[in-house]
């Protein structure tokens, strides 16, 4: 309590559990949670921009001092603190009924990024939010996980355009104390600091944790004194270009996660490395029992049987190789305490095809772990080929790489206007067992009329939300007017309305829809039936032809032959996403073929309702069942643009603007249910994570000594 005090010295006796409230996610997808914060002032709440740390060290003591005094709000408050201290304090779980018993180790999580909450920008795409979601599941299923990151203070990137269209990086250094994280104590009082072994000039962090539900994520900042210059920018942002640098962050991410780990006392029973960004910590693993009295081969073979591998990247570019005279440069005293000459630790990294590119942190990660997987069935395969060098005496159809296709948080993702419209229709315990097929069949017993409202009270909400963003923009920063059109203050709600959203990778295509811009100019400006588009997403700092194509939309969107239906909305974050995934109309993803390993972003949308126009990729081969959206095969840029304009033409407009006297158009609501019925189960991230612990986990216990 003394400390809550500390932090929040207006915050009445009496309501003192907000603050412990704020500095726990699970707030995050509680909507009841949330409208506790909502009820004591809405324009605060708004201000902090959803972040409950910020609003409650802000807000003037006499509105909390009136919320302490209003029954109203005492009522709700007892209710949700009721109900988030019995969550937390549950014994009895999921997990312990069906896999082991509460004194299970916890399950180390490992992983370069954490998409959250947007007032922790820690992710940069899709590969975090998949993270965060793991997080909240495992915590709402009641499975032992602690997870271990980076606590980026200057985040990802945070994006603000020219009025030439290019994207300029902003610094904005996060404010640790009016975030949701909270430093880890040592037993003098001040905040932890561990020395990462191993590299040399030292390097310090010091530890963050992030509490989400159940589940403790533990978080590295190497942006302290003790260290030199050099060494603070380590954790400053996600995914520096410079290649040493690169190197040490995983180092730090791996072995001095590892450290973090037996500095807090924390034993665990298996280690989850998502990507192979943190797979430096195999090698502590193996280092430790080694020094117990073992020899690297049945230390090594040890670690692998207890470790699950997730490979989320299609692309052989993206998989990170570290040149090997970096490496001798931070691992030469290294291997030695393996027990391994140079030429044996670096035959763990090398991959056969191209044995001198350099160590290879997949491949590492491929040969030292027991269990491994893809991100979809489809990424599943294209690993299997990708990787089949490593198992030279086996077919490609047998390479030991399964497949758990990614799913969502569905209390983090679902609207809660829709909420509501599920509680009434699927029965107030759907979303207990929302992985269970059969739940949603119920959503056909919703009245079109009602889900029809519910959506387009959520589509103005997003366009509202679009032109406030303008409109502060114009205040705050006065830019060019051309910033203010091209960030979607012309956009009608009534018109049909295409979202894409996603990072600016240029195998993503964002601009493949402009591939003839004359056709898609009638279908924007159609005086009857018109389109509008809405684009938002950041290009990699390093990335200047993703940054191209991100310049060439943003200037079609100043374009007023385009007639003010298409908009760029800059600095694409959680909230944006949250916004978008909910209140378009149709979600658009055209990558080239297969280099989408899953694409959650699709997932979201149609769990609310926006049916997916896709290329025939990642999830969407499993999900699109030929009435929940439409497909496009994925045969080059030409064809695959032909197939978009001519499915739009032919079937989704006319399809959309066919209403009956109510306004409602039946055939397209239709779809929406379809849509919603066929993500709700399949692709949420409570099966997934089920998949995780039958398939991995569960095994991987078996093997613990």
């Amino acid at each position: 309590m003394k400390n809550l005090k500390d932090k929040f010295p207006n915050l009445p006796e009496r309501i003192i559990g907000l603050g412990e409230l704020s500095y726990n996610l699970w707030w995050s997808w509680h909507p009841a949670a949330r409208m506790l914060f909502k009820m004591v002032d809405r324009p605060a709440w708004k201000e902090s921009i959803h972040n409950p740390v910020r609003m409650l060290r802000e807000i003037p003591r006499e509105m909390l001092e009136s919320a302490a005094n209003n029954p109203d709000f005492l009522r709700h408050y007892d209710t949700v603190l009721a109900r988030f201290h019995n969550e937390l304090g549950v014994k009895s779980s999921w997990f312990t009924e069906n896999v082991t018993d509460t004194e299970c180790l916890p399950i180390a999580y490992f992983s370069a990024e954490y998409g959250l909450h947007h007032s922790l920008p820690f992710y940069a795409g899709g590969l975090g939010f998949l993270a965060g979601d793991h997080l909240k599941e495992c915590s709402d299923l009641g499975i032992p996980l602690t997870a271990v990151g980076f606590m980026y203070p200057e985040g990802y990137l945070r994006q603000k355009i020219r009025v030439d269209g290019w994207q300029e990086q902003i610094d904005q250094v996060l404010d640790r104390d009016a975030a949701p994280i909270e430093r880890v104590f040592n037993k003098e009082g001040q905040q932890l600091i561990v020395k990462v072994p191993f590299i040399d000039p030292p390097v310090h962090v010091a530890v963050w944790k992030v509490s989400v539900g159940n589940v403790p994520l533990y978080l590295m900042d190497t942006d302290i004194e003790l260290n030199d210059p050099w060494n603070r920018l380590i954790s400053a942002r996600l995914y520096t270009g410079d290649i040493e640098q690169r190197l040490r962050q995983e180092i730090v991410l791996g072995i001095g996660g590892r450290e973090i780990l037996d500095t807090l006392g924390i034993k665990h029973s298996i280690l989850h490395l998502n990507e192979g960004h943190p797979a430096f910590a195999l090698l502590e693993k193996i280092r430790e029992r080694m020094e117990e009295g073992m020899n690297f081969e049945d230390a090594a073979e040890q670690v692998r049987a207890a470790t699950v591998f997730t490979t989320h990247t299609p692309v052989p570019a993206g998989h990170d190789v570290f040149p090997f005279h970096l490496m001798d440069k931070y691992f030469s005293s290294y291997y030695p305490m393996l027990g391994l000459s140079r030429e044996e630790f670096f035959q763990l990294g090398m991959h056969p095809e191209n044995p001198g590119a350099g160590f290879n942190m997949t491949a590492f990660a491929l040969r030292m772990s027991a269990y491994h997987n893809g991100v979809s069935r489809r990424h599943g395969e294209v690993a299997r080929k990708m990787w089949q060098p490593l198992w030279p005496d086996r077919k490609e159809k047998d390479v030991p790489i399964d497949s758990i296709t990614n799913g969502i948080h569905v209390p983090t993702w679902i609207e809660p206007k829709m909420e509501l419209l599920f509680n009434k229709y699927l029965g107030e315990g759907w979303l207990k067992d929302h992985d269970s097929p059969d739940i949603w069949e119920s959503v056909d017993d919703i009245p079109d009329k009602e889900l029809w409202q519910a959506y387009i009270w959520v589509k103005i909400k997003l366009i509202n939300f679009i032109r406030e963003r303008a409109r502060k923009r114009w205040v705050e920063d006065r830019p060019s007017p051309l910033n203010v059109v091209a960030g979607g203050t012309l956009l009608d709600p009534m018109t049909l309305t295409i979202g894409f959203a996603r990072r600016f990778a240029t195998y993503k295509r964002a601009d493949l829809i402009f591939h003839n811009p004359e056709r898609l100019k009638k279908l924007l400006n159609d005086r009857w039936r018109p389109l509008q588009i809405i684009f938002a997403g950041k290009a990699h700092p390093a990335d200047d032809e993703g940054k191209r194509i991100l310049q060439r939309i943003f200037n079609f969107a100043d374009n007023p032959d385009f007639g003010g239906r298409i908009a760029f909305v800059e600095n694409y974050d959680e909230q944006l996403a949250q916004y978008m995934v909910h209140g378009v109309d149709l979600w658009l993803n055209n990558p080239v073929p297969p280099m989408e390993a899953s694409g959650t972003s699709g997932m979201k949308a149609a769990l609310n309702g926006v049916p997916h126009l896709s290329i025939l990729d990642g999830w969407w081969i499993e999900g699109y069942n030929g009435k929940n959206g439409w497909a496009v095969t994925g045969r080059g840029d030409e064809s695959d643009a032909e197939s978009i304009y001519t499915l739009i033409e032919s079937e989704i407009i006319p399809l959309y603007y066919e209403l009956d006297d109510n306004g409602i158009p039946h055939g397209w609501v239709k779809i929406m249910k379809e849509a919603i019925k066929n993500t709700g189960a399949a692709f949420s991230a409570r099966r997934m994570v089920k998949e995780y612990v039958t398939k991995f986990y569960h095994e991987a216990l078996k093997s613990v000594v």
